[in-house]
């Protein structure tokens, strides 16, 4: 057993267990022990999931749900890193903004989802927004710690050869920030999913969170924790790419 583990796939194998012994042990206290109006055991999901895509304004919403998501990741991306190579590019803007992204990032999110509302309407455009702010600011805290632990020697050097502030953010600052930059990316896949999803709850009457809320309030445990799964699974694929891009990007540490 231990050779399995210290091996090659040791790590895959021993998260196919743990998934596994969770998956056996939910079953069981679903079967049981657990009142199966409120918990649904994974099989009974799974039986579930056909009947869950049957239903084409549950395939709508999820179709218009990956698609909210990626315009929203894709915005928090662009303008998080943006902001951050700002905030980050000097001593002076890292005194005067930084202060301020940390007092914005303090606020509950979802006390300003009126204002979003009110600006962007009850449709698409509202959710996709709601989700890029909850995106943006794990994005801009983690590029400006990456700017911050660049190496001011090498700035210097390449001051000294002649780079230009182009291509010391391109060739100097930004292959050493690639870490941090995906670490902020995962961290912000994560919370532009939770924020299209509660903008949903409250502005959506045909999206995934609508569909959410309503299986939960008729007690339909397996339609919503296939729901779920769904959720899920494109947040696992999303994650995915994330961390081949960043395999790729930042291919020449290893070499």
């Amino acid at each position: 057993m231990n050779k399995i583990f210290r091996g090659k796939y040791g790590p895959l194998a021993l998260r196919i267990v743990s998934i596994a012994l969770l998956l056996a042990v939910w079953e069981g206290a679903a079967r049981w022990f657990i009142d199966p109006e409120f918990v649904s055991p994974p099989s009974g999901v799974v039986a579930e999931l056909p009947h869950l895509f049957s239903d084409p304004k549950v395939v709508a919403a999820i179709a218009s749900f990956f698609m909210e998501l990626t315009i929203a990741f894709a915005i928090a991306v662009v303008a998080g890193t943006a902001i951050g190579l700002a905030v980050g590019a000097t001593p002076f803007s890292y005194r005067s903004v930084f202060p301020i992204v940390l007092l914005l990032y303090a606020i509950p999110q979802i006390t300003v989802l009126p204002l979003f509302i009110l600006y962007f309407g009850l449709g698409t455009a509202s959710k996709i927004a709601f989700g890029a702010s909850h995106g943006i600011f794990p994005i801009v805290l983690n590029v400006v710690a990456g700017m911050k632990a660049v190496r001011p020697v090498h700035i210097l050097s390449a001051q000294t050869m002649g780079a230009s502030k182009m291509q010391i953010i391109r060739r100097v600052i930004l292959p050493q920030m690639i870490p941090s930059l995906f670490a902020g990316m995962r961290l912000a896949m994560a919370v532009t999913l939770l924020g299209v999803v509660l903008a949903e709850l409250y502005v959506s009457t045909t999206g995934i969170g609508y569909f959410t809320q309503t299986f939960s309030e008729r007690f339909d445990p397996a339609d919503l924790f296939g729901l779920i799964t769904v959720l899920a699974t494109i947040a696992i694929v999303l994650n995915e790419v994330a961390r081949r891009l960043e395999l790729h990007f930042s291919r020449w540490r290893s070499d």
